[in-house]
């Protein structure tokens, strides 16, 4: 920590004309892994996270609000409030309404959540949500902004050149960040200034955006960090913040306030959904010679931003802050691939309008857009006829791109494979899993991290369920810095990626969301985890990047392309549930398809 250096004039040391970095081969600590010094208060139930911090004379919080986040706001206004309803009840401090904000404040934590359980609340009728049967055709109709990412070449007449072509469209559905524990702050508001402990990744656009909600100065607001549950991007850390803040400012003392859990899958934003149309064509030799993409998506970031519009408790306060708008942004990450493609089209459909908050989610746009490419071109190998590593290999120059794939190859044991080789599916095989591996990569925002990922899966064609059995993963981030530290994010990654293939999807009703727990959101358990092997390679005489994102956007494509492996059907919508495989087996039974 840097926290503890005192530098002074006479210490500091200039560097001269000729400093320069220090040769690789002289690294005594990059390059080493390091133990984490904060493991053994998490692991032994010490204070470890923001949950755990104790102000003296502390109060404690719950916030009621319908089940849903809209762009602006929770999609109904808050009619009446039966403050008898808490006769009798120990503990209560204060009821708290400003506008369509609603809390109780209690001496503990316990008293808080009775409170918020027992208070009678009408809202007024709210405002429906899309049909969840039609939420892609929905999305995919909604009013957009257009943008052009890149266009080379002349794709029209590469089209027309091309001797076979093949469309299809991919759907990403709205996902979680469903973090372990729920969001949680304290907040300590006075006339004269607030402090705010919350697991914020902005501190200081956070504190921006509190101060016109609490109308103080912003050099009077603190907020500090504290490590809170993983958030995978940005989840409710700064909701609840704002939360917090407006009940101690009401009651004059510190307040902690945590979410509920059905709340947390309610109130914070969402990883939104994408759907995506590519077409692609070859030409005699079976290489790639024309390439449209499009993508429907909205932004991929609501952060605060020093925007107190971006703020739940901002939208829902009397009077409420100005409204702020959605931009765009993240949803068009690796949507352009890494490929060689001479004559290419992408374009993105900026939904300007969708039925839910979006958020930043872990690679935002990047694991869609990956899914989606990687998924045609095991398509386009298909059709070629040509094993997917050696076609993928035929279509880059990049010798950082090719050591990755042929590192997942090698590490999986793949042998090339001719899709005409594939042992035709019959009934006498429905009780036996069907065995497939699929291979993917990426160029992390086509700039950064190269991974690619194999995956092997078991299908049960009788009852559709899906097995992830084995995962390898090629890494290549530059200059690794810390080994454990590289390999437990990709780990992370994987088993991420697995249960957003797989499981993850929010579900909603006409008026709220349904999904709110681990039975309506199901995310990976130990069970589900497969064998991990991670090939790691070290460049230090390359730029360090980033591993915290890079190695799940491979992952889904890869899941999807081991199940058609292994079935001979190809999904295009994410997850790939039982009902979705056994759905597209039942033609294979019936024989209605080859």
């Amino acid at each position: 920590c840097f926290g503890g250096l005192h530098l002074t004039r006479e210490s500091a040391v200039a560097p001269g004309k000729d400093a320069g970095a220090k040769d690789p081969a002289l690294y005594r600590v990059v390059g080493q892994s390091v133990p984490r010094v904060d493991l053994l208060a998490k692991l032994t139930g010490g204070a470890a996270y923001v949950h755990d911090l104790k102000l003296e004379g502390m109060l404690h919080a719950r916030v009621i609000r319908p089940l849903v986040r809209t762009v602006d706001g929770v999609g109904a206004s808050l009619v009446s409030v039966d403050e008898s309803s808490l006769d009798g009840l120990p503990g209560i401090v204060a009821i708290v309404r400003s506008g369509d904000f609603l809390g109780v404040v209690a001496e503990t934590d316990a008293q808080a959540l009775a409170a918020g359980q027992a208070l009678r609340v009408t809202w007024s009728a709210p405002a429906p949500l899309p049909d969840f049967a039609r939420r892609f055709d929905d999305f995919r109709r909604s009013p957009t902004v257009l943008e052009t990412v890149l266009s080379t070449g002349d794709p029209d007449a590469a089209f027309a050149r091309a001797t076979r072509t093949v469309a299809a469209t991919y759907r990403h559905p709205w996902q979680a960040h469903a973090s372990i524990g729920p969001s949680c702050a304290i907040a300590d508001v006075r006339p004269d200034g607030a402090t705010v402990w919350c697991a914020s990744q902005g501190v200081f656009a956070l504190r921006e955006a509190l101060a016109p909600v609490l109308g103080l100065p912003e050099d009077a607001v603190r907020v500090v960090h504290m490590e809170g549950p993983g958030c995978y991007g940005h989840n409710g850390a700064d909701d609840v913040a704002a939360d917090a803040a407006l009940l101690s400012q009401a009651v004059g003392r510190p307040v902690r306030l945590i979410w509920s859990r059905q709340g947390e899958f309610a109130w914070e934003g969402k990883g939104p959904a994408m759907v995506s149309e590519v077409r692609a064509g070859l030409d005699e030799t079976g290489t790639i010679v024309a390439w449209h993409y499009d993508v429907w998506t909205p932004t991929h970031s609501t952060r605060p931003g020093g925007q107190p519009g971006n703020l739940l408790a901002g939208q829902l306060k009397a009077p409420p802050v100005p409204f702020a708008p959605l931009g765009r942004g993240g949803g068009t990450r690796n949507a352009l691939t890494s490929y060689t493609l001479p004559d290419q089209r992408v374009t993105a459909h900026w939904v300007i309008d969708p039925a839910l908050r979006p958020s930043a989610l872990r690679s935002l746009g990047g694991l869609a857009n990956t899914t989606a490419n990687e998924s045609m071109m095991d398509e386009l190998a298909a059709l070629a006829g040509a094993d997917p590593v050696a076609f993928r290999l035929r279509h880059l120059d990049d010798p950082r791109a090719i050591a990755v794939i042929e590192g997942a190859a090698r590490l999986a044991g793949w042998r090339p494979q001719h899709p005409a080789s594939r042992t035709p599916i019959s009934t006498d095989v429905r009780d036996a899993a069907l065995t497939g591996r699929g291979i993917a990569f990426a160029r992390y925002e086509t700039a950064y991290a190269y991974v690619a990922v194999v995956a092997e899966v078991a299908v049960s064609p009788e009852t559709g369920e899906v097995r992830v059995t084995r995962v390898c993963v090629s890494h290549d981030c530059g200059l690794i810095v810390n080994p454990d530290g590289v390999r437990n994010q990709v780990e992370g990654n994987v088993i991420q990626g697995v249960g957003r293939a797989l499981f993850e999807e929010v579900t909603w009703d006409e008026t709220r969301v349904t999904s709110l727990d681990w039975d309506t959101y199901r995310i990976m358990g130990f069970d589900d985890i497969p064998e991990i092997r991670i090939d790691l390679i070290d460049r230090p005489d390359q730029p360090s990047w980033g591993a915290g994102e890079g190695a799940i956007c491979p992952v889904v494509a890869a899941v999807g392309n081991a199940i058609a492996d292994a079935t001979g059907v190809r999904l295009r919508t994410v997850p790939f549930t039982p009902d979705r495989v056994r759905g597209a087996l039942m033609p294979r039974w019936s024989g209605e398809a080859g």
